[in-house]
């Protein structure tokens, strides 16, 4: 299926590994130009280089950053149409998970906000006028499985989200008439670099439950949150919803929140 991105101009946020790399690779596939912003490259962005292509070295942690990465793709390529907001999880420095509400710090909660939904809020306003300005567009905004069936672990990463959930709602409503679609993807468990990097997630999980990273990942941590798959979820199967959401081809959808998780999410 043609996806009627040829042309268009896509921003993806934490773009250098995960869900961001496989978004980048797919809109590329799709004939997009993409900028992509992390802060740093990474061998597998840099894999993908060519003229549709621009790698904007951006911290989204500065509050300048998010309008800088939009005003590279419209110097770049002279406009926007698509923006991926898909950085998040934990901030730089952080590891999780977190078991219990009283681990954060108030500076965690801080921080936690500032980078999933802050930055996600000066990306979207820095947007806009160019989205209009080429007479509408697509905004993406990546959430998590636990806005939808919250648990001890993660508590403020999860209220983050869920405020995001919220704005992107909010914002749905605000700009379909002018032809700005904003919807939501919500990952379960996905095998990201949260989990895989030494120290992370897996690592985190395998010390508290007596078990190793490897069977963390392939079946304790299925287990602990019931997937149904019974595996985690791949970053190409997120992106291949996102790349939808950001095509033409789903015009009429707008303040939908898709579930990319395994099976996860059991309510209805």
């Amino acid at each position: 299926m043609d996806l009627q991105l040829s042309g268009r101009v896509a921003v993806v946020t934490g773009a250098s590994k995960g869900i961001g790399l496989a978004t980048v690779a797919t809109l590329l596939e799709e004939g997009a130009a993409v900028v992509a912003v992390s802060r740093k490259s990474s061998p597998e962005l840099d894999a993908l280089a060519g003229p549709r292509l621009t790698h904007a070295a951006v911290d989204l942690m500065d509050p300048e950053g998010p309008a800088m990465a939009v005003e590279r793709a419209v110097e770049v390529y002279g406009g926007l149409d698509i923006l991926v907001n898909n950085a998040g999880g934990p901030p730089p420095g952080v590891k999780l998970p977190r078991f219990a509400f009283m681990t954060p710090t108030d500076a965690d909660w801080l921080t936690m906000f500032e980078f999933n939904l802050f930055a996600v809020v000066r990306a979207v306003r820095a947007a806009i006028p160019h989205l209009l300005a080429r007479g509408g567009g697509s905004i993406v905004n990546v959430t998590t499985g636990a806005v939808r069936q919250p648990g001890p672990m993660n508590v403020d990463y999860q209220a983050a989200k869920a405020a995001l959930l919220n704005v992107s709602k909010a914002l749905s409503e605000e700009y379909a008439p002018q032809g700005i679609r904003v919807n939501t993807v919500s990952p379960g468990p996905v095998r990201t670099a949260w989990w895989t990097e030494e120290g992370g997630a897996a690592d985190i999980l395998a010390g508290a439950t007596g078990s190793d990273r490897d069977s963390v990942m392939d079946t304790v941590a299925p287990q602990m949150m019931n997937l149904s798959t019974g595996r985690l979820v791949e970053p190409q199967e997120v992106a291949d919803v996102i790349a939808l959401l950001a095509s033409p081809r789903s015009a009429s959808t707008t303040g939908s929140e898709f579930a990319v998780d395994g099976g996860f999410l059991k309510g209805i």
